[in-house]
């Protein structure tokens, strides 16, 4: 496992490549929007998403407008997101949860957020990030592979890795995790062919640095052979 101090090189590095400033690149005026897109984004690309909201946003700006628009007409704008007939049924249905519990507010809270209809830790923790400037860690496809690759954390899944990462990675970093890994691991780290003879971390990385030894041994034992 890396050490503090090598951890922040890390993020101190990668702040001068990355922008750590964006919180996100998906397009939104308000919270509930933001909400929207984050529940729109799961298994898409923000650029997908954020061509659907162009138009979308422009009709619904508050959890009434959605609840007006209806399933029908909400589910021809997003038709051509994955998963669009369950992403709609779940925004009408936290729309209206945010109308009748919350005062048509979006919570600022993460238990009252998890509990809105379709609204998981990865979406809580992304809102609490972005609209709140608070502390937390959304775990997606990106941070689980770096973080794991690099070793800021040795975990089995997302959740153990989101614990991981608070308990590891100093506090305030923590809101810079998502705009700072996820563009390495979509530039460098990635899932499959990473770019290591690019990476400047080769000599702290555990990916890097165990699978280098294992083509050295694979080496020696070849010249053994010989």
């Amino acid at each position: 496992m890396l050490s503090k101090k090598e951890i922040l090189y890390i993020f101190n590095a990668l702040s001068e490549e990355f922008n750590d400033n964006v919180d996100t690149e998906l397009f939104y005026d308000n919270n509930y929007q933001l909400l929207v897109a984050i529940m729109l984004s799961a298994q898409a690309t923000d650029k997908s998403v954020n061509n659907i909201t162009d138009k979308l946003f422009k009709i619904i700006k508050t959890p009434q407008d959605t609840i007006k628009l209806g399933f029908s007409k909400l589910n021809e704008y997003i038709k051509t997101i994955n998963y669009h007939n369950t992403k709609a049924q779940h925004i009408l249905k936290a729309s209206q949860q945010i109308i009748d519990n919350f005062n048509s507010k979006v919570p600022q809270d993460f238990n009252s957020l998890i509990s809105l209809s379709g609204v998981g830790r990865k979406t809580a923790n992304l809102m609490m990030s972005i609209a709140f400037k608070q502390p937390y860690i959304a775990v997606d496809t990106h941070v689980f592979r770096v973080a794991n690759r690099i070793g800021m954390v040795d975990a089995k899944n997302v959740l153990q890795t989101e614990l991981q990462l608070l308990k590891n990675v100093p506090v305030e970093k923590h809101r810079q995790i998502n705009s700072l890994l996820i563009p390495f691991g979509r530039k460098y780290c990635k899932a499959l062919n990473p770019k290591c003879h690019q990476c400047k971390f080769q000599k702290i990385c555990k990916y890097y640095l165990t699978n280098n030894q294992q083509i050295k041994n694979k080496k020696n034992t070849k010249k053994q052979k010989i």
